[in-house]
């Protein structure tokens, strides 16, 4: 299906939006950036003009009563109402308290009522009443409310709720609060109730968050007898920048609510009694002199001044950034619903609420919430799409998009699923994006202001290339009866360093074969100083560059660079299992065991606390970190690949553990990891016909099997196997696919296939430069793709028997030896 934009369409700003990008948004060049529920991207004029600002005003702490000060003093209460202006909000009514961000702004709000007194009982606390689409922080207020929760699941519920009779006949004091609009899906829900509450619920003040309507929307707050009691906001979803957000506050509910806040910070009382009595005065001018606890973040507040300006030039008004978002976001909805699989069913699965319409921008925001098929129906994995999206210049976001309540009602699950998915191994953040067949979040595409046909265009082209169509494992090929079948291993690879360059293992060098995979694989990993996590490439490319070679008449391990430095650590290891020394210059015990989190996992890691070792690896990723070990034979990891003759349908998901557990060290999966010469070949040759074919844009027309990082590659035809007309071995890729188990070498050293492994953007770095590209993943996830998953070669462990039957020093292979498999 071709899609093309339409010929004309209006034009809502006062220039062109492609001429704002190319002026005020350079950093956009390149980029297709679709997250600005998230985040918006800030205006370089507005940049520029804050930092003149700053360089020629001298600002100071507006508490004291310098010059400086009262000039602070005087830009803020400007800044105040201008911002107050800007919502159409009559000072005499409103007050802008500036807060970090939207959610400091509830969090205010729900500790005041925390602290009240409610009804004839004087009793302390409040009773709290959320909407389902709330986001995460909307819903944890319910945490401090000890009079009572409810959640509306419906609009039809509030409805019915402001219909009845007001049954608080002992003055309880009640709180409801909802958005003006779904960060999930865009949906915008009525305002109208904010005044229908006033009117039939005593008692009860409403705060409404308008975090994600007021980024594309114009918020207006000019009628006081319609308007919410509290609304919560981020500037930065509206401007980019600053980092700053307001609690907007009807000063006759400020009034009730805020005196009974029990805190107080510098700045906001007038006199304190520190010692004995405890006594202080609050400040009484006015709200926000009452509840800005410390210095206010003026150089902050300053920027926004700069914000509005640079906002109001280019845009000209939110009318036209809310006309503008709706005409692409209804172009995109209409698009994408038009998309159907080879079985003329929608590819996409939209979230959207009912009454909602994007036609309408009462009821919907230009934010696009959905779910993938493939060509056979099955869930695609968001976290699969994000990073295919990422590889090429996409962002967008997936997961569930801190909105408990709109994931979960839209999605169909329970709250005992949701509970089931916990304890399944789903974290927020993580790629358990699908679970028991059916999806945990969703994929959400956001525009903002900036946004352009282009945009749209590269979108929808991204998802007509990779999903439209379908994809599939490519069958492998056989040519060869199984009872003579025979591979060899081209080359072994050791990765002594987690996520650092290969150690390439001579040909004539046998090499040991543990319980944890190759010897010496991943034993060590760079683990960054502030959050003891381990580094990986993902994150860090340059890491690819740092190569480590072993020294075994020395006993070290050499770690170089290619700025021409290096460092040796001991091989050795005290009677704990841990490094003995870290470098050879320093002494014992120059390390110390620390929690880390690797591929998930919590592990202990001997942590170096050499200013030598940190030094050497933080100058050259530019990033505080440091080298760790986990020896073998005190790992807690186990394999996460479940082994091929308990998954019939290879590959698959793995929900849970095989029975024998499989040790690993700091690899991401299991012991080994091995892939195919054959297999290389044909995804190169894939990649030279998308390019000839102008399917992708990479320029790349070989990818080297190193971008995989696997321990074993093999290929066809071993050198002292007899070839001769009947039995030519051509080449086979992908029959990997199909093994459950092989044998190695002379004596037959068995390994166990444990399942398929599944690829992820990091085999975009390039192994000898460092740096990123798109290829080989675009290819792989248009001909690779299962189960929402992205393939390519194989995880393997030692086979049980080999403990029976082998010494352990006998447990060795090397390069040249014969491979042979077995099939499912």
């Amino acid at each position: 299906m071709s899609v093309s934009l339409p010929e004309s369409f209006p034009e809502c700003y006062p220039e062109p939006i492609e001429r704002i990008r190319q002026r005020e948004y350079p950093q956009l060049k390149d980029v297709v950036y679709l997250d600005h529920a998230g985040a918006t991207p800030y205006a370089n004029s507005l940049i520029e003009s804050y930092a003149r600002d700053l360089t020629a005003s001298l600002y100071g702490n507006p508490h004291s009563v310098s010059a400086s000060s009262q000039r602070t003093t005087s830009r803020v209460d400007d800044i105040r109402l201008r911002a107050l202006r800007f919502f159409n909000a009559d000072p005499d009514v409103y007050d802008l308290v500036f807060v970090s961000n939207a959610t400091a702004g509830v969090k205010l709000v729900a500790d005041a009522m925390r602290d009240g007194t409610s009804g004839e009982s004087g009793t302390r606390g409040f009773w709290y009443g959320y909407h389902a689409d709330s986001h995460t922080s909307l819903v944890g207020v319910r945490e401090v409310a000890e009079l009572g929760v409810r959640c509306f699941a419906s609009d039809d519920e509030v409805a019915t709720w402001i219909s009845e009779d007001d049954d608080n006949k002992k003055g309880v004091l009640r709180l409801f609060s909802y958005p003006a609009q779904s960060n999930m899906n865009g949906r915008r829900l009525p305002l109208r109730w904010c005044e229908e509450i006033r009117r039939s619920k005593a008692h009860t003040w409403t705060l409404l968050d308008a975090a994600a309507y007021a980024a594309t929307a114009p918020l207006d707050l000019g009628d006081p007898s319609i308007g919410p009691d509290f609304v919560v906001l981020s500037f930065h979803k509206i401007f980019g920048f600053p980092d700053l957000g307001g609690l907007i506050v009807r000063k006759d509910a400020g009034r009730v609510v805020f005196p009974h806040r029990r805190y107080f910070g510098g700045g906001t009382v007038d006199m304190v009694v520190a010692r004995g009595t405890q006594w202080h005065a609050k400040k009484q001018v006015s709200l926000h002199d009452q509840l800005e606890d410390g210095t206010l973040p003026f150089h902050n507040i300053i920027a926004l001044d700069h914000a509005m300006t640079a906002h109001e030039r280019i845009f000209g008004s939110m009318a036209n950034i809310a006309a503008h978002t709706r005409i692409l976001a209804r172009y995109l909805y209409r698009t994408l619903s038009q998309f159907e699989n080879s079985k003329n069913k929608s590819v996409c699965r939209f979230y959207v609420s009912p009454g909602a319409n994007y036609d309408d921008s009462a009821t919907q925001g230009p934010i696009i919430a959905f779910n993938l098929r493939d060509k056979s129906g099955n869930w695609i994995g968001g976290s699969e799409i994000e990073r295919l999206a990422s590889i090429k210049g996409i962002h967008l976001r997936s997961g569930t998009l801190c909105n408990p309540g709109g994931v979960s009602g839209h999605l169909g699950l329970t709250d005992t699923e949701m509970q089931q998915n916990y304890e399944a191994g789903q974290r927020c953040g993580d790629e358990n994006d699908i679970l028991n067949g059916k999806p945990t979040g969703a994929l959400r595409v956001s525009l903002g202001a900036m946004s352009s046909w282009s945009d749209v265009k590269s979108f929808v082209a991204f998802i007509e290339q990779f999903f439209l169509a379908g994809t599939a494992l490519a069958a492998p090929s056989r040519g060869i009866t199984q009872a003579h079948d025979r591979f060899c291993i081209e080359s072994l690879h050791v990765y002594p360093i987690k996520s650092c360059a290969a150690y390439n293992v001579p040909p004539d060098v046998p090499w040991q074969i543990t319980r944890e995979g190759l010897a010496w694989d991943r034993e060590w990993c760079i683990v960054h100083q502030g959050t003891n996590t381990a580094l990986s490439q993902k994150r860090y490319p340059r890491m690819a560059l740092i190569r480590p070679s072993f020294d075994f008449a020395r006993g070290t391990l050499r770690i170089s660079t290619p700025d021409g430095k290096s460092l040796e650590i001991s091989l050795a290891r005290d009677d704990d299992g841990f490094e003995a020394t870290t470098t050879m210059q320093c002494g014992n015990r120059n390390s110390q065991p620390k929690l880390s989190r690797v591929c998930g996992d919590t592990v202990t890691l001997q942590v170096s606390t050499s200013v030598a070792v940190s030094s050497f690896f933080s100058d050259f990723l530019g990033a505080p970190c440091t080298l760790a070990r986990l020896p073998p034979r005190t790992s807690s990891r186990y394999s996460k690949t479940r082994h091929a003759s308990r998954t019939p349908t290879m590959p698959g998901a793995f929900p849970t553990p095989p029975d024998e557990k499989h040790t690993i060290l700091l690899s991401n999966e299991s012991p080994i990891l091995l892939i195919s010469r054959s297999s290389v070949n044909q995804l190169n040759r894939e990649i030279q016909s998308a390019s000839q074919s102008h399917i992708t844009s990479s320029k790349v027309i070989n990818i080297p099997a190193a971008v995989f990082r696997a321990n074993i590659i093999v290929t066809e035809n071993p050198p002292d196997y007899p070839v001769d007309e009947s039995s030519v071995r051509s080449e086979r890729p992908y029959l990997e696919d199909k093994w459950t188990s092989l044998h190695v070498g002379a004596d037959g050293i068995p390994f166990d296939v444990l399942g398929s492994c599944q690829r992820c953007q990091m085999v975009c770095v390039d192994q000898s430069t460092g740096e990123r590209r798109d290829e080989p993943y675009s290819t792989l996830a248009r001909t690779r793709r299962m189960n929402g998953r992205v393939w390519f070669g194989r995880h393997l462990a030692l086979g049980a028997s080999a403990w029976e039957d082998f010494e352990e020093s006998s447990l060795a292979i090397r390069a040249g030896d014969v491979v042979i498999p077995c099939y499912d």
